[in-house]
């Protein structure tokens, strides 16, 4: 496989490296023989996540004071990475649930910690996310899904739509309203799915990351403890936003994982076809799409492991996570059906993985915040609010 490049302005170190030789180990040796059979039967392989606890992998970004590895964001980056590489499905279910145990960890009271960290960092709880509705995607303050005083706790209502882990999770961080109109009144919520009144409209059948849960979750009158409340009250829309904000690594890592298995396959595919007495990989026409292709998983993956060391030393980083996403994604979707062309008819058909790839690489330009939106947040860092 084509190996990450070493560049004199970002040096991964060697306990960095050593998370995503984990990452990469555990991926061809637990998913890469079984992906083509659980994509082909949209199968989320349970099972699979006990060896990544085994591995360290679902509990990256835990503290090890809860049973967690404790790991940076350059190296949870490296092992999301070397996991799309083989499955990006695998690789979405596990960015998701690393981005509420890091919401949890920042955000969470120590009564929260203690509860979900350790059995999160275990594998015994996957984590879910809620937060987009029927009317409620990019423009997520406008969110409806009611939550309602009730003595000492809350009554939670309503429907969230595309959760992912949703029916395999046993905690779902989900956004209800809980005051008046606007971002204000939106609050999170830590929701034990055990709790009577959640219940599984629907599994969704998507294009791609077949491998991964997604699900609408109905609340029907959940009663939650006030101790369900992330954070305070009204600040729901803000962790949401920064929760986000940190996943996006997440996704921009997995879309570099998407682009580096097609240069892998495409490679390896350029050097045994044979046309008109050659290599493919002889032609210009061939030879210069996988420069394309290399030069830009290059440019992605820093784009990646800039935010990610930015968000690693304290500093600013929603921005450069956005460019991150935008790019790695963009150019995911793009080199993906380069690589269909590469493998002419071959790449059409379910023989190779690459048209897994495609379908895999779009969504990446689509959730946690569709590339309008990454633009517009790297818009207005440019520009302010000019309206």
């Amino acid at each position: 496989m084509i190996e990450a490049s070493r560049t004199a302005t970002f040096e991964v170190t060697e306990d960095q490296r050593a998370i995503g030789d984990v990452a990469r180990d555990v991926a061809q040796r637990e998913i890469a023989p079984y992906i083509a059979d659980w994509d082909k039967r949209h199968v989320f392989p349970r099972e699979l996540y006990g060896k990544l606890t085994e591995a360290g992998l679902m509990g990256m970004l835990v503290p090890e004071a809860y049973g967690g590895v404790g790991a940076d964001y350059v190296s949870f980056a490296l092992a999301i990475e070397e996991l799309a590489r083989v499955d990006a499905g695998t690789a979405v279910t596990v960015s998701v649930h690393s981005m509420i145990c890091n919401a949890i960890a920042k955000l969470g009271s120590a009564e929260q910690r203690v509860r979900w960290l350790e059995p999160l960092a275990a594998g015994d709880v996957i984590a879910g996310f809620g937060l987009t509705e029927p009317d409620a995607g990019s423009d997520a303050a406008a969110i409806r899904a009611p939550a309602q005083r009730d003595g000492d706790g809350w009554i939670l209502g309503g429907r969230k739509q595309w959760c992912t882990n949703g029916e395999c999770a046993g905690v779902v961080m989900a956004m209800f309203r809980t005051g008046g109109p606007g971002a204000k009144g939106i609050s999170a919520f830590l929701v034990d799915t055990a709790l009577p009144g959640i219940v599984v409209e629907k599994t969704t059948e998507k294009l791609g990351i077949h491998t991964s849960n997604t699900v609408d979750l109905a609340f029907d009158d959940v009663r939650v403890p006030a101790s369900a409340m992330l954070g305070a009250e009204g600040a729901g829309f803000t962790q949401a936003l920064m929760t986000l904000a940190s996943g996006r690594i997440g996704i921009a890592a997995q879309a570099a994982g998407i682009l580096a298995a097609c240069l892998d396959a495409s490679v390896a595919f350029a050097k045994d076809r044979v046309a008109f007495g050659k290599p493919i990989g002889a032609f210009e026409g061939i030879s210069f799409k996988l420069a394309r292709m290399a030069t830009d998983l290059d440019a992605a993956r820093l784009l990646v492991y800039r935010a990610a060391a930015l968000a690693d030393a304290g500093r600013p980083f929603v921005t450069e996570a956005s460019k991150a996403k935008l790019f790695a994604s963009t150019k995911a979707r793009e080199h993906a059906s380069e690589a269909i062309q590469i493998h002419g008819g071959y790449g059409y058909t379910t023989e190779f993985p690459v048209e897994r790839y495609y379908r895999d690489a779009k969504i990446t330009e689509i959730y946690e915040g569709t590339s309008e939106i990454q633009q517009l947040v790297i818009a207005r860092a440019l520009l302010g609010r000019l309206g």
